[in-house]
């Protein structure tokens, strides 16, 4: 029984360190542009997902989905965020498909995640993945303002909206005719 336990620890050793090798000989291509095999996919992920049940917080989101609130966050989005995530009107970049893991895009799916763990992706960033840390940049207030952006994205009242300027299928704006003396 000793020599089976020795010959698994042993196996599960020579393992390590021959994934080790592997990564230190450069075998394994980290290039954005390259799909990831389906174990790194899966294992990094689920790992991604577990960093931010643990250390996101349980918080209350202090900023309420008022109007307003809404609006500011829809502000503060456009001007951080929408370069990489989308916009009403481009939902879909060919910017955001050039990242891996791929950029979610917000007007084609909504978070899945809570506004508080929106918050703490925001505020920490995700690394290897494109996404910043915002916390040196924007205040608490500020990153909760965008969570509570994200976490009503699908239901924005007007004001929201119109941050990011005319939306498909609305009428165009009347052109103002000029003056003539």
């Amino acid at each position: 029984m000793r020599n089976f336990v020795v010959g698994i620890l042993f196996a599960l050793i020579a393992l390590a360190a021959g994934g080790w090798w592997c990564l230190k000989q450069g075998y394994v291509n980290f290039g954005a542009d390259q799909r990831p095999s389906s174990i790194e996919e899966k294992f990094a992920m689920a790992a991604m997902d577990a960093s931010i049940d643990r250390r996101a917080s349980e918080a209350k989101n202090p900023v309420a989905p008022t109007e307003d609130n809404l609006a500011a966050g829809a502000k503060l989005y456009l001007d951080h965020c929408a370069g990489c995530h989308g916009v009403p009107s481009n939902p879909e970049s060919e910017f955001a498909r050039s990242f891996y893991p791929p950029v979610p895009e917000f007007f084609k799916e909504a978070p899945e995640m809570s506004e508080s763990q929106n918050f703490y992706v925001i505020q920490h960033g995700i690394r290897w993945t494109g996404m910043p840390a915002w916390k040196k940049t924007l205040t608490d207030a500020q990153i909760w303002q965008i969570a509570t952006f994200l976490g009503n994205v699908e239901k924005l009242p007007p004001a929201a909206r119109k941050v990011f300027g005319p939306q498909e299928g609305a009428a165009p704006a009347p052109m103002a005719m000029p003056m003539t003396h």
